[in-house]
């Protein structure tokens, strides 16, 4: 769905995050436990990255696909001394749950558990995220690579996992802790001087930044690659669902389409035909206005360009740009 038009508080928590610190509520994404001594194999198995060379205290993003490798949903892990916490989209909490279900076997030792109801999650983004939780003396997490988490006492809150990393091609962290310590930990990050982000203003942000998200660029018509997510994939891991198909395409450079930023010069629509010339080019996926104009995600045709691309975008004009989230470079074997 396009993005409303944003007020002051939306545009200053943007702000916030782009030179200062925000905070936004996280807690309707679902958390999915995955226990038992099979859990790391089992997530190997299903998903594009590497879980095998995960150790407790680690985390990654990683991507579930289909058999034909289509995207799912964009999910990072927390690997802990006794299971692995997922966080998955909000509108993928449900469907995440009953697809891992079927794929676990007599003989597996797995153990699903949504926690949802039980846990909050937070994310702080922002530049000065690093100044926030050293004022909550957690400075050791500082320059930790991404996934990394810790567990924490915070004011009276014990059993704070913080991570590292916002959800979003900006530095931050995220808490995740019990449901009954929400308005202890939240008053505290305010405290420390983190600026409230809204949904809507959140939106905003993942568009700009080009995070993709389920039912828009995450979708049967496209695959990890094609998506920008290769930070997320691993190809020496060996066997695991839809691995052939993205392997293929990794080896033979046949990625067809990519993910890319829209600058517009005024509304359009989602699911719009992107066109350069008369030639349909690619469709745009999700659109918002800014603090400073509108903007879209779209999938663009390889053979059509990238950025500096001028196109229309229905009766709009369009210029494609780079997004922060994604990578389009095939990777480098040594």
């Amino acid at each position: 769905m396009p993005t409303s038009t944003i007020d002051n508080r939306d545009a200053a928590a943007i702000q916030a995050a782009r030179v200062g610190v925000a905070i936004y509520d996280r807690t309707s994404w679902g958390r999915i436990k995955v226990a038992g001594d099979d859990r790391l194999r089992f997530l190997h198995n299903q998903s594009t990255n590497d879980f095998l060379a995960l150790k407790p205290g680690q985390g990654c993003d990683t991507v579930f696909v289909t058999s034909t490798a289509r995207t799912i949903d964009l999910v990072t892990a927390y690997v802990r001394e006794d299971a692995v916490i997922l966080l998955v989209s909000p509108n993928r909490r449900q469907f995440l749950m009953e697809w891992l279900d079927k794929y676990i076997f007599f003989a597996d030792k797995v153990e699903l558990a949504d926690i949802t109801q039980y846990t909050n999650t937070l994310s702080l983004i922002g530049p000065e995220s690093d100044a926030v939780i050293e004022k909550l003396g957690i400075g050791e997490l500082i320059g930790q690579p991404y996934g990394s988490h810790q567990v924490y006492t915070i004011a009276a809150a014990q059993g704070v996992r913080i991570a590292v990393g916002s959800g979003l091609g900006i530095t931050g962290y995220t808490l995740t802790f019990p449901y009954t310590d929400k308005a202890t930990v939240w008053d505290k990050l305010l405290e420390a001087g983190a600026v409230e982000m809204s949904d809507r203003a959140w939106d905003v942000l993942r568009i700009l930044q080009g995070r993709p998200a389920p039912d828009a660029e995450l979708t049967d018509d496209y695959n990890p690659l094609e998506a920008g997510l290769w930070q997320t994939i691993s190809f020496d891991k060996g066997c695991y669902i839809g691995q052939e198909t993205i392997a293929r395409l990794n080896t033979y450079k046949g990625v067809k389409q990519h993910l890319f930023g829209v600058k517009l010069s005024g509304n359009a629509g989602v699911g719009s035909v992107i066109a350069l010339g008369d030639e349909k080019v690619g469709k745009l996926t999700s659109y918002t206005e800014t603090p400073d104009g509108y903007f879209g995600l779209g999938y663009i045709r390889t053979k059509a360009g990238g950025v500096g691309l001028k196109v229309k975008v229905s009766e709009t004009e369009g210029e494609i740009v780079d997004i922060p989230f994604v990578s389009h470079e095939y990777p480098e074997f040594k």
